[in-house]
């Protein structure tokens, strides 16, 4: 008899400003130590600085930003026979979002000599223009997969 799957999907809080469910994640995703009202200032000041600079809607940039540095393909280890293989998948959305937030704040933590809130600006501004850190290593990813699409076959499928 199987187990019963007691994964329930969670439910995500829209962000208080914008309403949107992807920027309440991100700031989620950018908080240190449980503290969320600093990761909220950090973010909202972002989108400041990119509608200055930009003269555009942060969250189009923002959008724009996460649809270009979302990564299409991964690659997972795999032991078959006594060799390790890295085997290319497909990415879940909910991964995607992860990989993605996870990259752009990495890149943006890096930087030094600025505050966050400029550094992640400069970031999602250069992502949404295909450029910078996150896109290098979503052109990384893709170039790993492609590399190793030949053991695509050892794949298992649950």
């Amino acid at each position: 008899m199987r187990k019963r799957n007691y994964y329930k999907k969670r439910e995500f809080i829209p962000d208080y400003q914008y309403g949107r469910i992807d920027v309440s994640r991100f700031i989620s995703y950018l908080m240190k130590g449980g503290k969320k009202t600093t990761a909220e200032k950090i973010l909202f000041k972002t989108f400041d600085l990119i509608k200055n600079q930009t003269k555009t809607d942060p969250i189009k940039v923002f959008e724009k930003a996460l649809e270009n540095a979302s990564p299409l393909q991964e690659v997972v280890s795999r032991r078959i026979g006594g060799a390790n293989y890295q085997i290319p998948r497909d990415i879940r959305p909910e991964r995607k979002f992860f990989l993605v937030c996870h990259w752009i704040i990495n890149a943006a933590k890096t930087k030094k000599g600025k505050p966050m809130a400029e550094k992640l600006a400069e970031e999602l501004i250069a992502a949404s223009k295909n450029e910078g850190a996150a896109i290098k290593k979503k052109q990384d990813t893709h170039r790993m997969a492609e590399a190793n699409r030949a053991f695509a076959s050892f794949l298992r499928t649950r």
